[in-house]
């Protein structure tokens, strides 16, 4: 029997096919759509000087590439398979559609061919460290996972090694949701909050992006959402729709030191070792989407074992006396704000960052609540000092730095015995860095280096 990913890029045979951004995500589509006999054109506004090695590699394997900032003028195809930052409305999207393409891209492909149950979670914060957890329960229970999407390895070229009773475990980006026609077996809204409007067009564009993870939902699947939370609370999938909640009563939350699913106790929050009440709220999720395929003991397991994702509140080194945080995850003001509230003193604070046109308002108080000393940095910090002077009442003592760098350092060199240095920037990092996890290898680089 043909496998539906035999039956997928089989069909691509000889046809023209557009790649739209050659991005780390993409390339090894690139590879599988040549390996299958499509003729394959690469976009991308990188200019042929900067571009890496692999980028080359594809070119000799016969890859067409299109380069520069209008690299789509002369590009044609039948298919198209945008880049997950590419807006369904960028220019090079709306050029290639107009002219006959169907766009798809590489995670729709994924939904397509994936062999094995699916579990995929969305939302504005925790997303990656519930994804993180729903995997390790998984695998504490035996189960074979495949983890991917919008973190780690890109899942499509593994798609043939995978089993049916595996399960791929999937984290998805309101990017890559946008133009989804297909959801998993079963999906996770961790949390909804303002976040990437400078490439949506407005919020409820971007609550629409999540919802797509629900919307084409079977009556069989299932759908585990935030109580707590005001727009996700609103949701009801196609299927079962089951609520998380740590401030009421939802299918699986808080009774007394517990984790409870269904009123039963399944892990006392003492055993949990992430810090902070936001992981709570990732433990709960993962619970409720973990349901009927790991026992409570590999929760409980897990709960005592696992010590969180790299650049999430990620302890890299105490120096004399002083603990320093790598949260470069926190590319958000909500983000940042679970973050300060995980520890029970006051901190300095490293924030600021790459501008994604969202709100700092909610940012302020919670910096007069939880920060002694404040170094700010990038496109950002006025906003943020904004924020924190229209607080009344004593405010932290804030000090510009310019570039990321020189806040570090000036943030290290404040600290003294017994401190806490965060960073967790309540922004993006694109004004510096490449991503997020460039920013908190450079924090752990300076810090290590002390």
């Amino acid at each position: 029997m043909i496998s539906a990913f035999e039956q997928y890029f089989s069909a691509l045979r000889g046809k023209r096919v557009a790649v739209l951004g050659l991005g780390v995500s993409n390339r090894p589509l690139v590879r599988l759509l040549l390996e299958y006999g499509a003729v394959v054109s690469g976009g991308d506004r990188t200019p042929r000087e900067k571009l890496d090695e692999e980028v080359l590699q594809l070119e000799r394997l016969g890859c067409e590439l299109h380069l520069g900032e209008r690299f789509y003028e002369d590009m044609q195809a039948e298919y198209a398979f945008r880049t997950p930052g590419m807006h369904p409305e960028n220019p090079a999207v709306r050029h290639l559609r107009d002219g006959g393409a169907e766009i798809t891209s590489e995670m729709a492909a994924f939904f397509a061919v994936c062999p094995c149950r699916m579990i995929a979670i969305t939302g504005s914060d925790g997303k990656t460290t519930t994804t993180t957890l729903i995997s390790e329960m998984l695998k504490a229970a035996g189960k074979t996972v495949w983890l991917g999407g919008n973190i780690g390895t890109p899942l499509l070229p593994l798609t043939r090694q995978m089993k049916s009773d595996d399960v791929a475990v999937v984290e998805l980006s309101s990017f890559q949701l946008m133009d989804m026609k297909q959801s998993p077996h079963r999906a996770v809204v961790t949390n909804l909050s303002p976040n990437h409007l400078d490439v949506h067009k407005d919020m409820q564009e971007y609550v629409d992006a999540k919802k797509n993870i629900f919307l084409h939902q079977s009556a069989d699947d299932l759908l585990i959402l935030n109580g707590d939370n005001a727009i996700t609370a609103s949701f009801r999938g196609n299927g079962t729709t089951r609520f998380f909640s740590r401030q009421g009563s939802g299918y699986v939350d808080l009774r007394q030191g517990y984790i409870c699913r269904d009123g039963k106790p399944v892990v006392a929050t003492q055993d949990i070792l992430l810090p902070g009440v936001h992981n709570i709220e990732n433990y709960m999720a993962a619970i409720a989407a973990v349901e009927g395929l790991v026992p409570d003991e590999a929760i409980s397991q897990v709960a005592q074992n696992f010590g969180g994702v790299e650049h999430r509140i990620e302890l890299v080194r105490i120096k004399d006396g002083v603990r320093f945080y790598n949260d470069s995850i926190a590319s958000s003001p909500t983000r940042t704000i679970a973050g300060l509230r995980s520890f029970k003193d006051k901190v300095i604070l490293i924030a600021g960052g790459y501008d994604k046109h969202i709100p700092y308002d909610e940012l302020g108080p919670e910096i007069c609540e939880h920060v002694k000393k404040l170094f700010l940095c990038g496109a950002t910090a006025p906003q943020i000092r904004a924020a924190v002077e229209a607080c009344p009442g004593e405010k932290p003592e804030m000090t510009d730095c310019g570039n990321f760098e020189n806040a570090v350092r000036c943030a290290a060199a404040a600290a003294q015995q017994g401190d806490v240095v965060l960073m967790s920037p309540a922004s993006a990092s694109f004004d510096e860095f490449k991503n997020f996890m460039v920013r908190g290898e450079c924090f752990k680089k300076i810090i290590k280096e002390l």
